[in-house]
């Protein structure tokens, strides 16, 4: 088990599921932004805001991914 900022223990497999979650979120908004700059439909605003919901996910991916490798001194 492994802790969480609420002080609660999350589960390694909890983990997992998050971050399956969270990688297919990040590949849709990929695909998101894609189609609305190739499709010229976009506004900028839009697309900006797309982009940093993507630029939070891959923070939260990372810290997750973190959190899932164990503390080694070397």
């Amino acid at each position: 088990m492994l802790g969480s900022e609420g002080g609660g223990l999350v589960s390694r497999e909890d983990i997992m599921r998050r971050l399956a979650l969270l990688r297919v979120e990040h590949r849709d908004l990929d695909a998101a932004i894609a189609a609305l700059v190739d499709g010229g439909v976009g506004d900028q605003m839009q697309v900006a805001r797309l982009k940093k919901r993507k630029l939070r996910l891959r923070d939260e991916i990372v810290a997750l991914e973190d959190a899932l490798v164990p503390d080694i001194i070397a």
